[in-house]
C-alpha cells in the first residue's frame, strides 16, 4: 500500500459511481463472474459494468461464450499443413480490440495499491493506437480522466473514436509526430507531462502489469482455444508455436505461459521495414498497432525463440484483398477457401494479417506438420481501417480492387510466403536483442541498471508472477470496502 488517503478517495469515488473491479482470476476464467454484474449493459457504452467483459470470452454482441471466439485457418488459405488458430480480439468491449485488457491490467493495480487517485490524477496513455483508446475507455468507466498520446499518422478511425469518448478531445488527445515507429516521440511527450504531479503515466511498454495481465488472462485463453481445437480435431495436436507482433510486448507474454504448459516456442514479429530485432534496424511502416524501433522493457527477450519480419506491403495488400468482393470471390472460386473462413476475414486488422503471415513463415522455418498447431491473435478487425483501405487501393490498385489484382496479391504474398526474414534465435541473438534495450531504457528513460539487467534471468519473470494473487486479494478487499461504504 502506497497511499492510504488515495485509496480512500478511490473507494469513495467507486462507491458513488457503483463501480467494482474484476480480479485477474475472474478475467482468466469468466465462468467465475456472476452474469448479473453485466445486467442490460451495452458492450459499446461507457458503462462501468463493461469492466466485467474485459476478457476473451465474448461474442460480437457482448454475450459470454464457452470458449474464446476463434477460427482455424486451412491450408487452402495458408499453403501449409499446420493449423493456424486465430483468436479474435475485436470481441472485447468498447474499443473492439484486446488492448483494453492491457489498459485495465495497468490501471487496476495502481488504484487498489493507492498509487493512482482518480480524484487527483489524470491517466496518461502513450500508445500507437489501441492501447490509448483502451486507456481512455478504462479511465472513463473507472471515474477518472484519461489522456491519449498517439502518433498523428494513425488511422482516422482511431481519432474519430477518441473524439467521441474524450470529454475534452482538444486537451486529452495529444498527437505526436510520425507513425508506428515514432515511439521515442511519444515518450518525450510523456516525460514532459510527467513534470506535473497531477499526471500519472501508464506506459504500456514498461508497465510490468501489462505483461502479467496477458500472461494470466491471454495465456489461459490461448490455451483454452487450443484445447478446444485439439478436442474437435480428434488428433493429438501439439501447440508448437505462439505468434505475436511485439508492439508493447504485452500480448506476447501469453507465450511465456504457453511455453510453461506446452513447451511452445515464442515467436516475436516486427515490420520488415523497421527490423529492430532482426538487424538492430530502423524505418517507417504501416502495420498499425506494433510501434517499434526499440525493445520494450516488458519484453522477456531471453525467453523468445524466433523473430519474423513481415512487410507492410504484404499486410496492406492482403488487407485490401480480404475486404474486397473481388478478393473474397477469388479466394472462394479459385482457391476454394471455405465460406466460414472468408466471413471471418473482416475481423483481421493490419497487425492480424501480419501475425498470420508470420505464422506461415514460422511453420516453414521450423518444418511443422499437420499435427503442429500454431496459435495467434487477431488484435483488432477491419472496422478500424476503412480509411486505410481507401489509401491502399488508391496507391496500389488504381482506386479499385479487381479479380486480376487478387490473383497478383495471392501470387506475391500468400502462394509462397518467404522464410528469408525468419530467424531462430541463438543465445547470442537473444543477448544482442536484449542489450539493444539498454539505450532506450537506461540511457534515455532512466531505468535503474539493476532492474534492466535483472530482466535477463527467468527468475525475475517468475518472481513477478507472484504479484497476481496478491493483486487479486487487494481487488477483493477493495470491492468489499466499496460495498461496505468505508
Amino acid at each position: 500500500m502506497v497511499d492510504a488517503a488515495a485509496l480512500s478517495n478511490s473507494v469513495a469515488r467507486f462507491r458513488d459511481q457503483g463501480i467494482t473491479l474484476p480480479t485477474f482470476a475472474q478475467l482468466a476464467d469468466p465462468s467465475k463472474i456472476d452474469p448479473a454484474l453485466l445486467g442490460d449493459s451495452d458492450k459499446n457504452a461507457a458503462d462501468a459494468r463493461n469492466l466485467w467483459r474485459v476478457h476473451w470470452y465474448n461474442d460480437l454482441a457482448g454475450n459470454r461464450v464457452a470458449q474464446p471466439d476463434h477460427i482455424v485457418l486451412p491450408s487452402s488459405l495458408t499453403g501449409i499443413e499446420s493449423p493456424i488458430i486465430v483468436v479474435f480480439g475485436d470481441r472485447f468491449p468498447m474499443i473492439t480490440a484486446h488492448k483494453v485488457l492491457a489498459a485495465y491490467s495497468c490501471l487496476a493495480p495502481r488504484v487498489v495499491t493507492g498509487q493512482f487517485d482518480p480524484t487527483r490524477h489524470r491517466a496518461i496513455w502513450p500508445s500507437t493506437g489501441n492501447y490509448a483508446r483502451g486507456g481512455i475507455a478504462i479511465s472513463r468507466i473507472m471515474a477518472s480522466r484519461g489522456v491519449a498520446i498517439l502518433p498523428a499518422g494513425m488511422s482516422q478511425e482511431r481519432f474519430d473514436w477518441l473524439d467521441k469518448w474524450c470529454e475534452n478531445p482538444k486537451e486529452d488527445v495529444i498527437r505526436t509526430v510520425g507513425t508506428e515507429s515514432n515511439v521515442k516521440e511519444i515518450y518525450d511527450a510523456c516525460n514532459e507531462l510527467a513534470k506535473d504531479p497531477g499526471n500519472f503515466v501508464l506506459n504500456q511498454f514498461c508497465e510490468f502489469a501489462n505483461h502479467l495481465g496477458h500472461y494470466e488472462v491471454t495465456g489461459r485463453a490461448m490455451a483454452h482455444a487450443f484445447e478446444t481445437v485439439r478436442a474437435a480435431s480428434g488428433r493429438d495436436l501439439r501447440l508448437a508455436a505462439f505468434i505475436n507482433a511485439t508492439g508493447s510486448a504485452g500480448t506476447i507474454a501469453a507465450g511465456d505461459r504457453l511455453k510453461d504448459e506446452y513447451g511452445t516456442k515464442i515467436v516475436a514479429v516486427e515490420a520488415l521495414e523497421c527490423p529492430t530485432m532482426l538487424e538492430n534496424g530502423f524505418g517507417e511502416h504501416n502495420i498499425q498497432g506494433i510501434g517499434d524501433k526499440h525493445i520494450p522493457l516488458i519484453h522477456n527477450v531471453m525467453n523468445t525463440d524466433v523473430v519474423v519480419g513481415v512487410s507492410d506491403r504484404a499486410t496492406d495488400q492482403l488487407y485490401a484483398m480480404f475486404n474486397s468482393e473481388d478478393g473474397l470471390g477469388y479466394l472462394a472460386d479459385r482457391r476454394h477457401v471455405p465460406r466460414e473462413v472468408l466471413a471471418s476475414l473482416q475481423h483481421f486488422g493490419l497487425s492480424s494479417v501480419c501475425n498470420v503471415l508470420a505464422a506461415i513463415s514460422t511453420a516453414k522455418t521450423l518444418g511443422l506438420g499437420p499435427d503442429d498447431a500454431i496459435v495467434t491473435v487477431a488484435t483488432d478487425g477491419a472496422a478500424l481501417y476503412p480509411s486505410e483501405y481507401s489509401k491502399i487501393t488508391a496507391r496500389d490498385f488504381g482506386n479499385g480492387f479487381t479479380n486480376l489484382d487478387a490473383a497478383q496479391v495471392w501470387g506475391e504474398h500468400l502462394s509462397n510466403v518467404t522464410t528469408a526474414h525468419t530467424m531462430e534465435l541463438t543465445e547470442r541473438d537473444r543477448n544482442r536483442i536484449f542489450n539493444l534495450g539498454y539505450y532506450t531504457w537506461v540511457e534515455q528513460q532512466g531505468t535503474p541498471f539493476e532492474l534492466f539487467e535483472a530482466r535477463r534471468h527467468q527468475s525475475f519473470w517468475r518472481g513477478l508472477r507472484r504479484l497476481l494473487p496478491v493483486w487479486d486479494e487487494m481487488i477483493t478487499e477493495f470491492n468489499e470496502r466499496v460495498a461496505a461504504g468505508s
